[in-house]
């Protein structure tokens, strides 16, 4: 018997079956493509600022006259309250997981899509392309970072000891926008009206969060309620909280950490549910 015949006598045939339940998301392959991660976040981070004048200042520039508009129209024209912190530091402090988070969705969003190339070449975990979208944001953070210190120390603002629980806030923002993300990644592979829509959803986000004011500001009872079911709203106080130390979290902030986990959990099985299609439509 030749060699060709024994190996097609020896052949065994495969059946990949999808699993079902919690087993579906298999989120322990993630791990083992770890290195395609890093490389996937690198890759995103090159792209973002190659062939650009000023290359990563651009991270600089945009929070920073967001932050001088905010404080000439709400702080000194509107006079809004800022807890007690002089207002561009208070403004500042909000912009930086808010700006994590709105340009991670917006990555994230469109990126099945923008490796359509990839992901009908080679197999991998879908989810790693929306994770490395959101995740390549907390380059900028950590820039954001360096210049609200420079901030506090201009304004002699001294953080207190909830500064502690910073990481643990950046996480709950960075689980916010991988939430969204991968809903949004998912829809936009079938109806590309979601990312027509994704700029003026960010907009309507934004003021929806306290960025450019106090939480304290929007009325007890339902409205507090209702205003908490946002997951920045409880991400940005809790920021401004750790920060400066002035006014602590509400206890409906909670909601919002709420509001997190199922979106999270809703979005990672709506994501593996359509995974398999993503090849073909894309």
């Amino acid at each position: 018997m030749s060699a060709q015949a024994q190996d097609a006598a020896t052949a065994t045939t495969i059946t990949i079956r999808p699993a079902s339940g919690w087993l579906a998301l298999n989120l322990a392959e993630l791990w083992e493509y770890r290195e395609l991660l890093y490389f996937l976040i690198w890759r995103d981070l090159k792209v973002r600022y190659r062939q650009t004048a000023i290359g990563v200042a651009w991270v600089v520039i945009q929070p920073l006259v967001t932050t001088a508009i905010f404080a000439v129209i709400f702080g000194r024209l509107a006079g809004l309250p800022s807890e007690g912190v002089p207002y561009p530091v208070f403004i500042f402090a909000a912009l930086l997981p808010w700006q994590m988070f709105s340009g991670a969705i917006s990555r994230a969003a469109v990126s099945l899509v923008s490796n359509a190339n990839l992901l009908t070449k080679v197999y991998f975990p879908r989810l790693l392309v929306p994770l490395a979208a959101v995740l390549s944001g907390l380059v900028d953070l950590t820039v954001f970072l360096v210049i609200l210190a420079g901030m506090m120390g201009w304004y002699r603002v001294t953080p207190s000891w909830a500064v502690l629980t910073l990481p643990l806030l950046v996480v709950v923002a960075v689980l916010a926008a991988l939430a969204i993300g991968i809903w949004l990644a998912a829809l936009n592979v079938r109806y590309r009206d979601v990312q027509q829509a994704i700029p003026f959803l960010i907009q309507i986000w934004f003021l929806a969060s306290p960025v450019a004011y106090s939480a304290s500001l929007v009325p007890s009872g339902i409205w507090r309620v209702l205003y908490n079911l946002n997951p920045m709203t409880g991400v940005i106080q809790g920021f401004r909280w750790a920060l400066f130390g002035k006014a602590a979290p509400d206890p409906l902030t909670w909601i919002s950490v709420t509001a997190v986990v199922v979106l999270l959990v809703a979005a990672l099985f709506y994501f593996r549910r359509l995974e398999d299609s993503f090849a073909d439509v894309v």
